[in-house]
Order: structure tokens, then sequence, then C-alpha cells
């Protein structure tokens, strides 16, 4: 009897870690079969955009960032640089559209140093959208949310396309970015849900987010959860603009990456209830666009999922041998719709050639869950320090 108890519960657990593995190849069969709708471009809509820029303790790859948003090819917006704990006396922007703020008390947080720059705003925006001080922003990165707004969605997410591949970290990094890009952002806007926020380059109806900065007292990392889960609570979708580009800066060094997912682990772990409550909140109100995001929200961090399924089948082989088989096919569906998303983006070759190191790579994500509970102490933002130009990336891509 009890060995029986013990083989349902095994399978039960076997069905709950799976899912993640074959969930993306379901969802890519729906991208191909369910129609694409495409909005159109009005040229006569020039809202107004508030960009905010948030810095912490580092500046060097700022003024790069505030230069490749002076070249956008739009003409209504104004940046906010919020640079927290920051020597901001090198700063000299000419541009009267370069608004630096320097907080009197040091902040340590992205929500406070997006309500802070709400707070010193000259003038009323329309849309606020955020970015971090090591991004570059593509020329007609405005002009492609512009599309989404118009058509009456309250939040849009753009691309954060790799700005360096200059490591085995950052290249591997990058692949996590394209697949999440792909399953967890285009695919899910397409089936008629929503795209998840990834922190940066998207943008949000001014009024809504300085509503939720104003209503949540958020500390350490994870705004972003919250704000998805908030908006999807509405009933409301998040776009996903494939054309608005943001370039982002990859983690090129072990220190950073164990640092950075440490914070990400934590905030997966926090965030998980909400999750479960939107599924249930989605089950209830016979709600696609909450339950199929509630499923890819409470999906836990990539690595965790194939670590727990890798170990799951080795010990199948002890447990029961056909459920072998099962695993093996979902890992090979899982494979497919990896490289499916590598091909979809166009990845560049050092990408492929740095999977070769992924067990590597969990091994670093591996040493970041032993200081999960600790993240936001240890540090409350990834310092960067490759500082690219928006026209040394023009050249690289030509």
């Amino acid at each position: 009897m009890s060995g029986s108890i013990f083989y349902i519960v095994w399978i039960i657990i076997g069905i709950l870690v799976s899912y993640n593995l074959v969930l993306p190849i379901i969802f890519f069969c729906l991208y191909k079969i369910l129609p694409k709708k495409k909005l159109k471009y009005v040229h006569d809509f020039n809202p107004d955009y508030a960009i905010i820029v948030t810095a912490y303790k580092h500046l060097n790859t700022l003024e790069q960032a505030v230069y490749s948003l002076l070249g956008l090819n739009y003409n209504n917006f104004k940046i906010y640089v919020v640079a927290d704990n920051c020597d901001v006396s090198g700063l000299h922007f000419t541009d009267e559209r370069v608004i630096i703020l320097r907080p009197e008390k040091e902040l340590r947080s992205n929500t406070a140093s997006h309500l802070y720059a709400v707070k010193h705003f000259e003038r009323n925006h329309d849309f606020i959208t955020i970015i971090d001080s090591d991004n570059l922003a593509h020329p007609e990165y405005l002009n492609e949310l512009n599309p989404y707004f118009l058509d009456g969605y309250l939040a849009v997410q753009g691309v954060r396309k790799a700005k360096n591949l200059n490591s085995l970290y950052a290249c591997l990094d990058a692949a996590q970015d394209i697949y999440y890009h792909f399953y967890d952002r285009e695919i899910l806007f397409s089936i008629g849900s929503s795209s998840t926020l990834a922190g940066s380059g998207m943008a949000f109806q001014a009024n809504y987010y300085r509503d939720f900065l104003e209503q949540f007292d958020i500390k350490g990392a994870g705004f972003d959860k919250l704000l998805q889960i908030q908006i999807l609570k509405g009933s409301n979708r998040i776009a996903f603009a494939p054309d608005a580009i943001i370039y982002d800066e990859k983690t090129s060094r072990t220190d950073q990456l164990v640092k950075q997912r440490a914070r990400w682990f934590n905030t997966w772990f926090k965030y998980a209830g909400m999750g479960a409550k939107l599924l249930g909140q989605g089950i209830f109100n016979f709600n696609k666009n909450q339950f199929i995001f509630a499923l890819m929200f409470l999906r836990p961090p990539l690595f965790l999922v194939l670590f727990t399924s890798v170990l799951i089948l080795i010990l199948n082989f002890f447990v029961d041998v056909v459920l072998v088989y099962y695993w093996t096919v979902a890992f090979c569906l899982f494979l497919t719709a990896f490289f499916i998303a590598m091909i979809h983006s166009n990845a560049d070759k050092k990408i492929y050639k740095s999977l070769i190191a992924i067990p590597l790579f969990m091994f670093y994500q591996m040493l970041s869950l032993l200081k999960i509970k600790k993240a936001n102490k240890i540090s409350v933002a990834t310092q960067h320090f490759h500082t690219t130009s928006i026209n040394d990336l023009a050249e690289k891509q030509s």
C-alpha cells in the first residue's frame, strides 16, 4: 500500500515538474495556429513620454545610455536621471531634455527611484518608460511603443537585446534571455495572454504607474513581478512590442552572475504565492489571459527546472524505467523549443558556441541559491562595465 502511495506521489511530482519542459512547445504550436493581430501606425500620434533612467552608486555606463536616448527619432520626451548615491559632479548634459535628480537620502530601490522621478516631473506626461543605466535605446524605440498605447494597452514591454557578448557568461545570459523573450513575451502575448515584464524597456500609462508606485512600497528587487500581477488582477493585458528595442548589458563575470541571480531567485520565491492566486482567479473567471500568464509566472527559474528534471530522470532508473522514456521525450520537446527560440531570434554564433558551458552556468546559479536569503543585502543592483555606444552597435549589425 505504502509503495503504491509513493508511486502516485512520485507521478504527481513528475507531472508538476515536467509540464515546465513541455508547456513552451505547446504554446509554440498555438502561436503558429492562431492568427496574429497587426497594429497600424498613426503618424500624427505624438504622446509625451517621461523616460526614467535609474543608476545606483555607479555611473560608468550612464552617459552612453542618455546619449542613445537623445538620439531617439522622436521629439516629445523628457529624460529624468535618478542618480541614487552617485557622484554627479562629472555629469554635464547641455540638452534641456535631460534632468539630473540627486536624492538627498540613499533610496536603494528601483521603485523608490521611479517615484522620486515622478514627484519631480516638470510636466504631466502621457506615458512613462523605464530604462536602466546600462541600456542603450534603438532610435525607433518610442515610435514602436506608440501603436500599442494607441490601441488601449496600459503597459507595453519591449525587447532587450544583448549589448555585449564579450564573455562565455554574457553569451549564456543572452541565450536565456532569448528563450524568455520568445516564450514569456512574444508567444504569450500572441496567443491572447500577456507579456511578462523585464525590469527595463517597459512602458506604462503615466497615471497608472504613478498610482502603483504610491500604493506599494517595495523593498528589494522584483517590483516588476508585483506590477504585472496587479495589472493582470485588473483583467488588463501587457502588450509585447517586438521592434521596441533596448540593448541590455549581459552579466560577464561570475560575481555579477551570482549576485544578480540570487536577487532574481529571491523574488520568485517571494511572489510565487501571488501567481497561485492569479491562477485560481483565472480558473474561476474563465479568464484566458490570467490563466495562461499564471502558468508561466509560477514556473521556477529555468536552471532549477532543468536541474530538478535531470535529477528525477536519473532517479527514475531506480523507480520505473518506463518513466525514463517519458522524461526523455519531455527533454527532447524542451530542447526543440529552446532551439526554435534561438533560430527565431537569429542568435549570434557566439551564443551557440557557449551552450557547451551550460553545466558551468548552472553551477554558478546553484551558488546563487545559497545567497537568496540575503540577496538584497549583498547587492541591490548589478554593477556593469561594458561601455558600448549605440553607434558601435549599429556598426556591428551593419
